[in-house]
């Protein structure tokens, strides 16, 4: 069968996804760009947003309308949420949640159309977890390796565990198993990824300082991420190994949601403000040059401008390096959908504009504080017209390096005429010269 996929959401969306997509080809079918005439679609839906619900909805029957006779599978967040809004779209035959999501792989290959969608949504009580990663770009350099799934946390504006479950664990061994594996391939920087990844605990005890000690102390040949960790997940003891660590990358993200206390606690996070600050500032203090990303939501329920100046004035005397602004969209099932005191659309979109031109200064203010600095640039792209590559440093700056020595590089076309070269993915040291747009221009250094 020729086999089609469409992911919308996270990093772990994308693992999942991707490692069905694996199994599904180690079985015999092809996969092909999504809009192109397939057997099959499969659709891994997000439902962190409504913008997430809608964009779902948009792609199923933008699927629909390119592949009308294909076997139409929706799966993820969405579908374990509002199983019934989905089955409502006329075309689509299987609808799977959350514990049945890989089966899809079995029913693929035993079931034709149907005339009505079949839906495959159970509670979330004894959920497995299921192993996933994927590549994390179209260079094959860097791979996002899920070690957790679920949340047991309470924020009350949040889908998730009522979308994912409680938080559960890849077991530590075979989490030991993966990395040695994964040792012996030719990725040159994995992401650990979770839903709520610092919550990582193995069966058998070990925890995620556990797992930063022994990554640590592997000798694995790679260098690691961690994406996105709870503040009050973020311990003192894993800021001080990866503060003198070559193999964790200096990038921290890192939720903030809210700078105001009385938002903060409406929205039940598990840290004050003051906290935070000291949290970042002690990072900054230990690791100068960190890249810290934090997340951010505008408009939340009772919100007033003053509550967002907070937000704002601490975000903008932090050393922080760049956020993610959302703004606030009601979610139902949740406490904060009940909430009294909404803030109009108008006024949330305006404040998450403010935020994201906040971020713009910020993360120039970073890439300025880089410069002249010695990194290590993971090369992913080749632009064979300016005769540069282009990736990221260990701290997150995206950099392009110009190539003075045309030997240096080997240029191979393949039918589609993509080009490949002979180091892609071999970090190489450079010097940050000078900010050029979104990226920092870099030269190669001995």
């Amino acid at each position: 069968m020729k086999i089609s996929y469409y992911n919308i959401g996270c990093k772990v969306n994308f693992s999942e996804i991707a490692t069905i997509q694996q199994k599904l080809e180690k079985k015999g079918h092809a996969s092909v760009e999504f809009g192109e005439k397939s057997d099959a679609v499969i659709i891994n839906t997000c439902s962190v947003t409504n913008n997430a619900d809608s964009d779902a909805r948009k792609i199923i029957r933008r699927a629909l309308r390119t592949n009308p006779d294909a076997l139409i599978c929706v799966l993820g967040c969405y579908a374990q949420l509002k199983p019934g809004e989905i089955a409502q779209i006329e075309g689509v035959d299987a609808i799977f949640g959350t514990k049945e999501k890989f089966n899809v792989i079995d029913y693929i290959e035993l079931n034709n159309k149907n005339n009505k969608p079949e839906i495959f949504v159970s509670d979330l009580e004894d959920l497995p977890f299921h192993t996933a990663c994927s590549e994390d770009n179209e260079s094959h350099t860097r791979l996002t390796l899920k070690i957790q799934d679920g949340c047991d946390y309470v924020c009350t504006y949040c889908t998730i565990p009522k979308a994912r479950g409680k938080s559960r664990s890849m077991p530590f061994e075979e989490l030991k198993a993966k990395l040695f594996e994964l040792n012996g391939s030719n990725y040159s920087e994995i992401v650990l990824s979770g839903v709520n990844l610092g919550e990582y605990l193995s069966p058998t005890g070990e925890n995620f300082l556990d797992l930063v000690r022994f990554i640590e102390n592997a000798g694995l040949k790679q260098r690691f991420r961690i994406s996105s960790i709870e503040p009050n997940l973020l311990k003192p003891q894993i800021i001080d190994i990866i503060s003198k660590s070559d193999t964790f990358c200096h990038h921290f993200h890192i939720p903030l949601q809210s700078g105001s206390p009385e938002i903060l606690k409406a929205m039940k996070r598990r840290y004050k403000v003051e906290y935070f600050e000291k949290l970042i500032l002690s990072i900054k203090e230990k690791i100068p040059d960190c890249c810290i990303g934090v997340d951010v939501i505008s408009g939340f329920p009772g919100e007033t401008q003053k509550h967002f100046q907070e937000t704002y004035d601490l975000l903008q005397k932090l050393p922080v390096s760049y956020l993610h602004s959302f703004t606030y969209s009601e979610r139902e099932k949740t406490p904060a959908a009940d909430f009294n005191e909404k803030v109009p659309i108008d006024v949330r979109k305006s404040r998450t504009i403010a935020l994201r031109e906040l971020s713009d200064q910020k993360r120039k203010d970073f890439y300025y504080s880089q410069l002249n600095k010695i990194k290590t640039l993971l090369p992913e792209e080749f632009d064979i017209n300016e005769n540069t590559f282009s990736g990221w440093t260990e701290n997150y700056v995206k950099t392009k390096l110009i190539i003075n020595d045309a030997h240096s590089v080997k240029i191979i076309s393949d039918e589609n005429f993509a080009l490949k070269e002979s180091f892609r993915g071999i970090p190489i040291k450079v010097k940050l010269k000078q900010i050029q747009g979104e990226f920092v221009i870099a030269e190669q250094t001995a």
